[in-house]
């Protein structure tokens, strides 16, 4: 949200890479598949009733049922790509000049699996769409940014189709005029459900060090949108078990909370967020709150080894709230303010038997100020960063500084300044080829000096080849002054340095670039998961000399292949990855072949 406090001034990483999703859910159903009898042929027109995917109330004219249309509209996805505009309605400039507005508004909410199509009417796909609960009408309805008898807007429509493609809970999201007549015209809303139980087991490995977790998690509970989760996992770093719950559309509005509660075996985190957010361009005000108990024991690393541990008792507060002026000639102003408590209080840990350094407590109790200027400016793309489905691409110009003020009267530890800020940039030649610049930076100003002071710089290129074939490369570079002892700059297997073990390097600085062929088959195993293949080579190193841990090795390199599977069907991640990755240098102690698992958010 909106200046929202950080949950804990984190190991500095590139990339966060979760434990690949299970597939336990799909074997289950697998298994289960002969139980089922085929349900009787059904056509895509959308059932009745207020919770089963399409509102007949009187005073929702929005929501008609699909067979209330004159003719045939019946809408199949593509594979993948975008579908093609209906025959004979103008396009979406022609419709704002001639001034139509909107007459009604079909839902088309899918179930999981198409079962006009021969290909997915089988035992196994029908069982799955009889035990999924389909996302509800209201669900849907609340998230489109335009109503009946407004002027039509072809922003709006594609800011809400961005909205809908934005819920984990669906696979994609299409919206088309169907209907134009008297200045009038019709609009389908079509959305495809995944499936969003996960019964399972989740295992990964990067770094050379593996991660598991036992959950129970659903994303859309009886489909209303809210997630709840139950958890078990061990990593690196500690176990946890962890419930949460979260709906980004409280009470039918737009608020959103979310409640995370969590018994770890080095301590504990509560956590809470409630806030009504900038969720469109045109959004007129935001407020929040948001407030986080933490405890546990933070590690510094250097060469895939622990080096330093100690116990860090972390507790925030933050209030908020923004004003905005709405879209204005394709761009947006926001001004917000907020009050800030921030606090962490360090202890040794008495099972570390090392060397002990341990940071200094810190306090922070502030006012801040934040501007944002954002440019309205989305591609769509396909086969980019996820294997057959839409990408939203951000092209526009965006910036946004915050300045806040930390006193002692106040309680603060020190008097300083405390900023941050981010900016970026997107460029399209109008073929084949996108680049991406991005960049942040953040830190205190106390007494004329920079402390904890961080600058992230990232640029990502993509050449499309062909329809399969994509060339991706991107560069990386962090720097960081005076940076607080629990605060560290690393590199290696778990953040994109894939041929070597996790947070291997440490440093007050970091580069790190990639290159990658990129291919995207039209394999489509068991119709459950897309595929690709990407070979890479990575280059990295990090720079300056941070307490207790060794010289830096200079330039490391590392080249590999691997597989990527796209989940087509659930929410259980976007992307899986199994990579084995050949390191070119580094110490004796690295072995020379890295296999790595994980679920990503790209490709």
């Amino acid at each position: 949200m909106a200046g929202q406090c950080s949950s804990r001034n984190r190991t500095r990483v590139a990339v966060r890479r979760a434990p690949a999703a299970s597939l336990v859910v799909l074997l289950w159903q697998a298994q289960a598949a002969c139980a089922a009898p085929p349900p009787p042929a059904a056509g895509i027109a959308a059932v009745t009733g207020t919770d089963s995917g399409v509102d007949h109330a009187a005073d929702s004219p929005a929501l008609k049922a699909d067979d209330a249309l004159e003719g045939d509209y019946s809408f199949r996805p593509p594979s993948y790509g975008p579908p093609g505009p209906t025959q004979g309605i103008p396009s979406g400039a022609e419709l704002e000049a001639a001034g139509a507005v909107i007459g009604q508004v079909f839902l088309d909410n899918q179930n999981i699996f198409d079962l006009n199509d021969p290909k997915d009417d089988t035992k196994l796909f029908r069982l799955a769409n009889r035990l999924h609960i389909k996302t509800r009408a209201n669900v849907i309805r609340r998230q489109l940014l335009f109503k009946p008898g407004e002027r039509y807007s072809q922003r709006r429509i594609d800011e809400s189709e961005r909205i809908l493609r934005g819920d984990d809970y669906f696979y994609d999201a299409w919206i088309r005029a169907v209907s134009y007549k008297d200045g009038k015209v019709d609009l389908r809303v079509t959305t495809r459900d995944v499936w969003t139980l996960n019964p399972g087991l989740n295992l990964g490995r990067s770094g050379g060090e593996n991660s598991y977790g036992v959950q129970l998690q659903e994303i859309n509970l009886l489909g209303t949108g809210i997630g709840v989760k139950l958890a078990h996992s061990k990593d690196v770093d500690r176990t946890s078990n962890q419930v949460e719950v979260h709906d980004a559309h409280a009470f039918g509005t737009w608020t959103a909370y979310d409640l995370n509660y969590a018994d770890l075996s080095d301590g504990h985190l509560r956590e809470l967020t409630v806030q009504r957010p900038f969720y469109s361009f045109d959004t007129r005000w935001a407020a929040g709150v948001y407030a986080i108990n933490d405890l546990q024991t933070d590690s510094l690393w250097d060469r895939g080894e622990v080096i330093d541990q100690f116990q860090d008792q972390h507790q925030g507060a933050q209030i908020y709230g923004g004003w905005s002026t709405g879209l204005r000639n394709g761009w947006v102003q926001r001004l917000s303010t907020g009050f800030t408590y921030d606090e962490h209080r360090f202890a040794p840990v008495d099972t570390w038997t090392g060397p002990t350094l341990v940071p200094e407590d810190r306090r922070f109790v502030y006012p801040w100020v934040q501007y944002d200027l954002i440019q309205d400016d989305y591609l769509k793309l396909y086969n980019h960063d996820q294997i057959a489905r839409t990408e939203d691409f951000y092209v526009g110009t965006s910036a946004s500084v915050r300045v806040g003020w930390a006193q002692r009267a106040f309680g603060s530890s020190s008097d300083a300044l405390i900023y941050q800020g981010s900016a970026s940039r997107g460029f399209m030649d109008g073929g084949t080829s996108t680049l991406l610049l991005a960049g942040d930076f953040s830190g205190r100003l106390t007494g004329g000096r920079v402390e904890n002071g961080l600058v992230d710089a990232t640029v990502r290129y993509y050449v499309e080849q062909s329809k399969n074939w994509l060339f991706f490369t991107t560069l990386t570079g962090t720097k960081g002054w005076n940076l607080d002892l629990d605060n560290q700059i690393l590199l290696g297997g778990d953040n994109g340095l894939r041929g070597y073990p996790l947070r291997y390097q440490t440093g007050t600085g970091r580069a790190l670039f990639t290159v990658e062929q990129r291919y995207f088959t039209d394999w489509y195993p068991f119709r459950l998961f897309r595929v690709g293949g990407a070979v890479f080579f990575d280059a990295g190193r990090v720079w300056g000399d941070v307490p207790l841990a060794q010289p830096n090795l200079g330039l490391l390199t590392d080249a590999g292949f691997g597989l990527r599977f796209g989940n087509a069907r659930s929410a259980l991640g976007n992307v899986v990855h199994v990579d084995l990755a050949f390191p070119f240098n580094g110490d004796a102690s690295i072995q020379r072949v890295q296999l790595l698992i994980s679920t990503e958010q790209r490709f």
